[in-house]
């Protein structure tokens, strides 16, 4: 062989082998990157708030998907998360509860259908790694708020190759959860403490801090790995108390941050379709309870107001430090990531402070999907969307076949065109004896109780923050809609369901 054929050969190998591999990279499956936020209103830049400070989940937005009229079938963190982690509507009373998840996955068997889509992502070459809260537990663990996590079983006993959490000073998950910059806590306080805090320390002086420190280390661990990864990262903020550092309580002028439009009671409703605030009113040494029979003054939900602003501009920071990590490490363009809040929260609409209602504000949470390749979208409120829309389309965006029943639909075909001929207008929600449904004009609730009036409607053209039931006014579209309505009616308040 000739110095000329050989090294005409090895430039012809040379190109096959770089061709193979940039073949074999075009070809390794997505990363994905899950921000799970608690009690994250759509209150955001990227949402057309024009006040709140949020450019790091605003960037995500104008590079990916935003689903302006996101909604969880459930308005209490742990039934919420048991439903976007399933991909089912809840079928029982008890799925409605924060033990949902704990419910579902110790009646989980390891075969055929698995615990969750982590799982399922797991089983088919994922490695899974969890930080903060992603299911109910914050650490992962199932114990109670004032009980020590020593023996605690898994939450989620098969999703996981890690589960981490660092609660630092705090000593415990959920101390950190509703802990306060000195290392104090809720329950360890006896409840004598206020629902907000301007600490002035750095990131790490609250629990969030250090779960970002934490997914940041693991992100540079995941990157050397061959397999691809699912991480999960949850962060409390704004969950209750409001406590963030001093700097983001500094990014605001008070008088800037607006009112709830509409601070007082809905029309011709009941009260059982409403809450008392009560886990807002476990925070003794707030300056005023919530309650429906009054509003808070304007000075003090004012200030509430900024302090839930503040938590949110510091989980907002976080997910900046994360994302700027994944882009440093040469990641950004291989990894799904996915931003979504557990349910909404009412910050004095309807005279409540809190979640738990089906109505809009409690219902609706933000849902942004960033798939690397795919053109930035924008899916209008003319297409309302459910959390249990996430496991289909992961499995879609990965390839994961699913040879079980999921009741979400895919959302790829509005993440790639923008439309869904095939998909209906409607999201449905569940909680204190109600089903709601969402379209795109208009919001029914149909109660299960003994109080009336049992059927509430509002025309989200034209009362977008629910102020009047018309239900009343229009019985032939009452009608119409409760056949739509029937399609999300799995029978969980059915009496043998109790």
């Amino acid at each position: 062989m000739t110095p000329k054929l050989f090294s005409a050969i090895c430039c012809v190998l040379i190109c096959f082998l770089q061709s193979c591999a940039l073949e074999a990279q075009e070809k390794k499956p997505y990363n994905i990157l899950f921000l799970a936020i608690d009690d994250l209103r759509p209150e955001l830049g990227v949402y057309g708030n024009d006040i709140i400070k949020t450019p790091n989940l605003d960037a995500i937005g104008e590079s990916g998907t935003v689903f302006e009229n996101h909604y969880v079938q459930v308005p209490t963190c742990g039934a919420s998360r048991c439903s976007i982690l399933t991909g089912m509507l809840p079928s029982s009373r008890e799925l409605l509860s924060n033990s949902a998840i704990a419910k579902i996955m110790a009646d989980a068997p390891e075969g055929e259908k698995p615990e969750s889509f982590v799982h399922h992502l797991k089983r088919n070459g994922y490695y899974t790694v969890g930080i903060g809260k992603i299911s109910h537990s914050v650490d992962g663990l199932v114990y109670g708020y004032e009980e020590s996590p020593e023996g605690a079983k898994s939450e989620m006993p098969f999703s996981w190759d890690e589960m981490l959490f660092n609660p630092g000073k705090w000593g415990t998950g959920w101390n950190a959860f509703f802990g306060y910059a000195d290392g104090s806590n809720r329950q360890g306080e006896k409840k004598q403490v206020k629902p907000y805090e301007a600490a002035n320390v750095p990131d790490e002086g609250y629990p969030d801090g250090l779960s970002t420190q934490l997914a940041i280390k693991k992100l540079k661990e995941l990157a050397a790995k061959d397999e691809p990864f699912f991480m999960g990262l949850g962060l409390f903020k704004p969950h209750l108390p409001f406590t963030s550092p001093k700097k983001y309580w500094d990014l605001y002028n008070r008088e800037d941050i607006p009112l709830s439009t509409a601070p007082g009671l809905p029309e011709n409703v009941s009260m059982s379709s409403l809450q008392s605030s009560g886990e807002f009113n476990q925070y003794a040494l707030g300056e005023e309870k919530a309650g429906l029979d009054h509003q808070l003054s304007d000075e003090y939900a004012q200030k509430l107001r900024h302090a839930y602003f503040a938590a949110v501009s510091y989980s907002d920071a976080l997910v900046g430090k994360v994302m700027d990590e994944l882009e440093t490490l040469g990641l950004a363009d291989n990894t799904i990531v996915v931003v979504w809040g557990d349910h909404g929260w009412h910050l004095g609409d309807h005279r409540v402070w809190g979640k738990h209602t089906i109505f809009e504000t409690a219902v609706r949470s933000p849902l942004i999907i960033k798939v690397p390749g795919l053109k930035p979208q924008r899916i209008s409120s003319d297409m309302p969307v459910s959390s249990i829309d996430l496991y289909p389309t992961l499995m879609e965006l990965t390839n994961i076949p699913t040879n079980f029943p999921l009741d979400g639909q895919s959302l790829v075909p509005l993440l790639e065109n923008g439309k869904d001929q095939d998909r209906e207008a409607m999201a449905f929600s569940y909680f204190r004896n109600g089903i709601s449904m969402r379209t795109d004009k208009y919001r029914i609730m149909k109660y299960f109780r003994e109080e009336t009036p049992k059927i509430e409607l509002y025309d989200h053209i034209n009362d977008p923050m629910e102020t009047k039931n018309i239900a009343d006014e229009q019985p032939e579209l009452v009608k119409q809609l409760l056949v739509q309505l029937d399609k999300g009616d799995t029978g969980l308040y059915n009496k043998e369901n109790k």
